[in-house]
């Protein structure tokens, strides 16, 4: 005889048997206790939650006799009676499930809708359970409004439905509804371990919870996946053959890649990719994992406590939340929850998900680039056709008038300085402007201010005072460090500081300027003639931050 389905042996029967849906439990049953019943019930969530199994239920509950066929209604249906046993079996005439993905018609409401005019055969109610009740036509809806509001005493309306957004207003308005709550991780584990021991099968409680991670917050899921995982392991249901039958990642692979990130190993990165590959793993599951992994260990350092100690991994997320700074656990969080689209767009899912790996190497902060960044403590000569002698000013032909004179400025007393003579320093604003780069590099020469100036006969020592620190990563420090090499024509070494800075950077005098300009514009716009005479006569009002200057 062919065994049934774990999903259809473990249904609940009762209210008490429910899993998870405390909520709904308690609202029913005093409901059913005190016998103030509604006549038309909503039942919303997702697939797998217990939508139609509370349907069964409350028909049970409904129509329920008794053992000896004198009960009464009851919250506690007793699975004995005929109506409780028929409706279990689903032969119960009095009990209508109807999917109206299959019936969405006007047509199939109003046959509907005749038969609930009829008193019941053999039942206190007769009960019509809608599922997936939002595939109903507009048409299909506005049939059953007038007897979903006003229905015979002798009928009950239970719909279900996985998207209520879907469902009119109207409809809304006239039923009781209930929101289904998706099943956490644990609560499916605790009912697995009963389920299997029931059915006595060995199982590890880590392959418990890839089940659970799998199913989504669907208990149904759940069941099914563990029926395809004990015909998988034929015998003890074991972490490895679970992930082997769902293709999913071991953390172990997770864990050796934020070291690999951690030390900046590129080669060792990308042979953990590829050993996923020869594993035929799957990638999209590999990020969505890895960023499951990250959102802990970002938890972990806030609230430590998050950590629970039943974790597999617990060990490893407290250790790699005290390597891993703040920052670097949530951009590398974001880089893999944006990157899972980009795999359907890459030539394969492996080339995809190298570059997601290295995509987190090369932006990691301070990184400079993947760990192989040049230092700029020792910035090398310039070439020949752009070095200049020492005590050249910056020639003025290659440059706007505008440009020159800062130039000129800057150059020439930092040239004629002695040597360990830091008082003479240059314009460090006109400078930064002045300096060709761009991007990265430019962004974090607008956000320095000059604390130092050191210029001796072998080199320049520049000390500098950021207030975005994520802005000096190694690269961008070694460039502006170069492109100073070149205008003074002798090696600039960029020492770092982080903090407020005291002045004025050039980002800040921009944002200055452009706010003055604005509201130099804001009062020629108040004082223009027209503007005051549409204010008066049509009570019309300039919104504030709404002029830009040219």
């Amino acid at each position: 005889m062919t065994a049934l389905a774990l999903a259809r042996s473990w249904r609940p029967k009762t209210f008490s048997q429910l899993v998870g849906q405390d909520h709904v439990f308690k609202a029913l049953t005093h409901a059913l206790d005190q016998g103030r019943l509604h006549h038309a019930w909503l039942f919303t969530g997702t697939r797998g939650v217990g939508k139609t199994t509370i349907a069964r239920i409350m028909a049970k509950a409904l129509n329920c006799t008794g053992a000896d066929g004198s009960g009464k209604m009851t919250s506690e249906p007793c699975g004995k009676c005929p109506a409780c046993m028929e409706i279990d079996a689903g032969r119960f005439v009095d009990y209508i499930e109807m999917d109206a993905a299959s019936n969405r018609g006007v047509d199939d409401i109003a046959a509907l809708l005749e038969k609930a005019a009829y008193a019941p055969s053999n039942a206190r109610y007769k009960v019509y359970m809608i599922d997936e009740v939002h595939m109903l036509t507009n048409h299909a809806f506005n049939a059953m409004l007038k007897t979903l509001e006003e229905p015979p005493e002798h009928v009950k309306f239970i719909l279900a439905t996985t998207d209520p957004q879907k469902i009119p207003v109207t409809i809304l308005s006239r039923c009781l509804q209930f929101n289904l709550k998706q099943m956490p991780v644990p609560l499916i584990v605790e009912h697995l371990e009963k389920v299997l021991a029931a059915e006595k099968v060995d199982c590890e409680v880590n392959a418990l919870r890839v089940l659970a991670k799998a199913a989504q917050g669907s208990m149904r899921d759940a069941l099914s996946l563990t029926d395809q995982a004990i015909a998988y392991a034929a015998g003890k249901v074991t972490e490895e053959s679970v992930r082997g039958m769902l293709g999913t990642l071991d953390d172990a692979y997770l864990i050796r890649i934020l070291d690999c990130l951690i030390a900046k190993d590129g080669a060792s990165l990308l042979s953990v990719a590829n050993e996923m590959g020869e594993r035929s793993m799957s990638f999209s599951l590999a990020l969505q994992d890895l960023s499951s992994l990250l959102q802990k260990i970002a938890a972990a350092q806030v609230v430590p406590e998050s950590v629970l100690d039943d974790w597999p991994e617990a060990g490893e997320i407290r250790r790699l939340a005290t390597q891993l700074t703040k920052e670097e656990a949530q951009l590398f969080y974001q880089i893999t929850i944006t990157s899972r689209p980009d795999l359907s767009l890459a030539p394969d899912e492996q080339t995809g998900f190298a570059m997601t790996l290295l995509r987190m190497l090369a932006f990691r902060p301070g990184s400079g680039g993947g760990g192989s960044a040049p230092a700029p403590s020792t910035p090398t000569a310039p070439p020949a056709n752009t070095a200049r002698p020492a005590t050249a000013p910056a020639p003025a032909a290659k440059t706007s008038p505008a440009a020159s004179a800062p130039a000129a400025k800057s150059a020439a007393p930092v040239a004629s300085a002695p040597a360990g003579n830091s008082a003479q320093r240059p314009d460090w604003h006109g400078l930064m402007r002045q300096l060709p780069v761009k991007g990265l590099v430019q962004q974090l020469a607008f956000q320095t201010e000059l604390q130092d100036w050191n210029d001796s006969a072998v080199g320049v020592r520049a000390t500098i005072v950021t207030p975005m620190p994520q802005l000096a990563s190694e690269a961008s420090v070694a460039r502006l460090a170069d492109a100073l090499t070149a205008h003074f024509g002798k090696p600039v070494k960029i020492v770092i500081e982080k903090g407020e800075v005291e002045g004025k950077t050039v980002a800040k005098v921009d944002a200055q300027i452009h706010q003055e300009k604005r509201m130099n514009a804001e009062q020629m716009i108040a004082a223009d003639p027209f503007i005051q005479q549409l204010e008066k006569e049509f009570g019309a009002k300039v919104v504030g931050g709404s002029v830009k200057p040219l």
